[in-house]
């Protein structure tokens, strides 16, 4: 009788070929470069392709100057992102994205001040009060032309990079005051910048609450409920919330300041390509719900501050004053990166509780939110807030 041989053996043999092929395939597949060429394409990710690495690597050896490797793949990936034609998008590299951060963080080391670019160099929007620029008599209106010995004629975009620095060392500035220019030197200090103000004032007798709200960023909504209980505790009767030329932010603080002054239902929703449509809802916990109301904005009203001033009219919560807002209809989000920048970039459109998209299509600009009651900016004196006072004043009665 014939014996049957066990077929462990063999069972082992395979298993043991197996391993092999599996971990020379794996090895391989790290070391493309070194399979035939009609093979690579098999153990290579036709994705991955090597183009971009094959032009960095030629540029680096045998351009007549030498480069920047990290230079080449921040400005090829800022490229990339321009080519998409959306004002919105954008590729922070490093250094810029740390930049932003700080922007983002209301504890800064600086003097005090908000610039806008300008061709001949930083123009002064605002002074904070106690800061080094208001003590050296630094004003709005004022124009920052140089740091130190660097002219920011034609490169402003350097400025702020330049003005900003640890607390406790000096910077020197040559600002144009009108016609006269005069130099000045200033130590600068840790601030903490008020994102959300309130204060009162009156109307023939009538008190009410002025509030301001300069950006959305992070704990923004949590420091304007301060500001309503701090002037509804002082006697406010109607409230005014001040948002021209803010450009917005956070959309989840959008929803925290609208449930604010919203008890319940939705403030904003959005869709994306890669999102499924979401439904933002007021958040309970209002503290101004039903007092009289109106919200003042103007060209420069954007984005998030879109989004409250869309929430606050289409719901019948306060009346609109000012001139038409920016007119922004879609959203962003910011992923950071490996080497430490971040891609900052549109993901979707956002449409105010009556279903309206305040952009032109797209990333294009659109009309924006038209004001109930139109009002522009005339002379020194802030003829948009007077219209406003004198508006929610005439409903307190």
């Amino acid at each position: 009788m014939a014996s049957r041989r066990s077929p462990r053996p063999k069972l082992a043999i395979r298993l043991v070929i197996g391993l092999i092929v599996l971990l020379i395939g794996i090895w391989l597949g790290g070391h493309p470069s070194w399979l035939p060429s009609p093979l690579r394409g098999a153990f290579v990710d036709r994705n991955d392709n090597p183009l971009v690495n094959q032009v960095i690597g030629l540029l680096q050896r045998d351009y007549y100057r030498p480069l920047n490797r990290n230079q080449l793949v921040n400005k090829g990936l800022a490229g990339m992102v321009a080519s998409l034609n959306d004002p919105y998008s954008h590729y922070y590299d490093p250094s810029d994205y740390q930049g932003f951060l700080n922007q983002s963080n209301p504890h800064l080391s600086g003097i005090g001040v908000d610039v806008l670019p300008e061709p001949r160099g930083l123009r002064v929007e605002d002074v904070f009060p106690g800061s080094p620029a208001a003590r050296a008599g630094l004003a709005r209106g004022d124009l920052i032309i140089a740091v130190g010995g660097t002219s920011l004629a034609s490169r402003s975009s350097m400025g702020p990079r330049l003005i900003k620095g640890r607390a406790g060392t000096r910077v020197t500035l040559t600002i144009l005051s009108g016609s006269h220019r005069h130099v000045v030197t200033l130590v600068r200090q840790d601030l903490v910048v008020p994102v959300a103000t309130g204060s009162i004032v009156k109307y023939h007798g009538i008190k009410l609450g002025s509030l301001s709200l300069a950006s959305f960023t992070d704990g923004s909504g949590a420091e304007l409920r301060a500001q309503v209980q701090k002037v509804l505790g002082e006697g406010a009767q109607g409230l005014i919330l001040d948002l021209r030329d803010n450009p917005g932010g956070l959309l989840n603080e959008a929803v925290n300041v609208a449930s604010i002054f919203i008890a319940d239902g939705t403030i904003v929703s959005t869709d994306g390509r890669a999102q499924p449509r979401q439904v933002y809802v007021a958040k309970g916990n209002a503290i101004a719900p039903r007092i009289p109301m109106v919200v003042l904005v103007n060209r420069g009203t954007a984005s998030a501050a879109e989004i409250v001033t869309g929430a606050l009219h289409d719901r019948g919560r306060a009346k609109v004053i000012g001139t038409h807002t920016y007119g922004k209809g879609v959203f962003q989000e910011i992923e950071p990166l490996p080497n430490g920048g971040a891609l900052d970039f549109t993901v979707g459109e956002y449409f105010t509780p009556s279903g309206h998209n305040l952009g032109g299509g797209g990333v294009k600009e659109g009309a924006g939110i038209a004001p109930d009651i139109k009002a522009v900016a005339t002379g020194s004196s802030d003829s948009q807030l007077a219209v406003a006072e004198k508006t929610v004043a005439a409903e307190v009665r």
